[in-house]
């Protein structure tokens, strides 16, 4: 086996600091051309185009009558789900959406900026929304519970799913068992360039969406970005990464396990051990190379791509200090964050981009992807600087509300007429001087 990669700040080359904070890139550039057609044909021919594409890339044959899970369907993935199964899907669901039922904002506020001039605030649900759940080569119904709770709490009146059914047609118990938990109203059997289309543009048995959401491989990428402009298309998300912040104390049989979360998702996994400490760096770089190797095909696979190949981004990352770790960590903005210190939540107002943080020896990133209740769906290769985690703000939009009575006009109306006047625009200007001031007395 390849040594894995071990980095030391000080000594790291422009370009090679540069590619640790690049991580994998997916190629969305390469594939537009590819998915432009795909997208149009969507547009033009709905159902049609869609049980095309069905039989060509999935081969599985469709009638539209079949596009959308029956009910029936529904209630025989709760019969046939593994009841270990079952319970652990409904205990995180409901830690899930505990969680996100604590962000919800009041309906409505106003405060009173001046005397008599009232400003706020009406929070509304977006009308409908589109979830994308990938399955690949398994399931995910983490994915649908993550996306379906805070869309559900934060009372979208349409919430729909798309996600791709396996090769006999049938879409995973798990998945809709999660779905119906979290009250989506629809789900269809479609995934792909042509799933994001049809959610963005409808088609005769799919009604279009106003917002889509969800991981999907580099094709939904694609797709998503082509239809920015048609419909919001949410956060991006790109291949999976993690950075584990760790000092001296940090158990490296611990750290050496937690590396193994993100990098086993894929081969453009990016996951990393940043560390003021060399004794733990080395200790977690001997422990490794036996941990993969016991990883079953293709994890290991994987896992050796991103922590040891040409390619890889993953590994380990010396810096002198504990403060050139935590700034290396901020502008890498992870995706997850662990934090293995000696006093984590001393440590926390200093960390100020990631996806999310998770705090402690006990509190690993698959606690996170599946059960802790925060959000998983999140923002990756460095969009967290801007971007935050998947919340029941995702799925709510902000109107503002004003209300000014007659003595907040009289308090207002010669500041809004010169400012109107000083940018260049009569009718603004003259809304309020050609409009009675009233007697505030009165």
């Amino acid at each position: 086996m390849s040594k894995i990669h071990f980095y030391e700040l000080e000594q790291l080359s422009a370009e090679q600091r540069a590619r640790l904070l690049r991580r994998s890139e997916v190629a969305i550039d390469d594939l537009i051309e590819y998915v432009r057609p795909i997208v149009r044909d969507v547009r033009d021919r709905g159902d049609e185009a869609v049980i095309e594409y069905m039989a060509r890339f999935d081969k599985v044959h469709l009638t539209p009558d079949r596009l959308r899970v029956s009910r029936e369907e529904i209630e025989q993935a709760h019969a046939a789900l593994e009841k270990d199964v079952y319970a652990a899907i409904e205990h995180a669901v409901r830690n899930v959406r505990t969680f996100h039922q604590r962000q919800l904002p009041h309906e409505q506020w106003f405060t009173e900026v001046a005397p008599g001039v009232m400003a706020g605030e009406k929070i509304t649900p977006i009308s409908s929304v589109g979830l994308y759940v990938p399955r690949g080569k398994g399931a995910f119904p983490s994915v649908m519970y993550m996306l379906a709770a805070p869309a559900s709490i934060a009372g979208v009146p349409r919430i729909v799913v798309c996600t791709p059914p396996g090769p006999d047609g049938a879409v995973d118990p798990a998945s809709l068992v999660a779905a119906d938990l979290c009250g989506v109203h629809e789900i269809y059997r479609i995934g792909g360039p042509h799933a994001i289309a049809a959610l963005a543009y409808g088609t005769q048995s799919i009604p279009r969406v106003h917002k889509i959401t969800g991981p999907g491989n580099p094709y939904v990428s694609a797709a998503k970005r082509l239809l920015y402009g048609t419909v919001d298309v949410g956060l991006p998300a790109g291949p999976s990464e993690a950075i584990i912040l760790a000092d001296e104390s940090a158990d490296p049989e611990l750290v050496a396990r937690d590396v193994l979360i993100e990098a086993e998702h894929g081969p453009d996994s990016s996951s990393i051990v940043v560390t003021d400490s060399r004794k733990l760096a080395q200790a977690v770089a001997a422990l490794l190379p036996a941990k993969i190797e016991a990883l079953p095909e293709p994890r290991r696979s994987f896992c050796l791509n991103g922590l040891t190949g040409e390619k890889g981004t993953g590994g380990i990352l010396l810096t002198k200090t504990m403060q050139d770790a935590i700034a290396f960590v901020n502008e890498y903005a992870p995706e997850h964050m662990e934090v293995h210190v000696q006093e984590p939540f001393a440590l926390l107002s200093e960390l100020k981009n990631a996806g999310e943080i998770l705090l402690g020896p006990y509190t690993p990133t698959c606690t996170g992807n599946y059960s802790v209740g925060t959000n998983a769906i999140l923002p990756t290769g460095g969009f967290a600087h801007t971007f935050s985690c998947t919340s029941v703000f995702d799925f709510l939009k902000r109107t503002g509300v004003a209300y000014l009575t007659a003595e907040g006009y009289a308090s207002l109306s010669e500041t809004t007429r010169r400012l109107a006047t000083f940018e260049g625009f009569p009718a603004h200007a003259q809304a309020v001087t050609e409009r009675p001031v009233p007697d505030a007395r009165k």
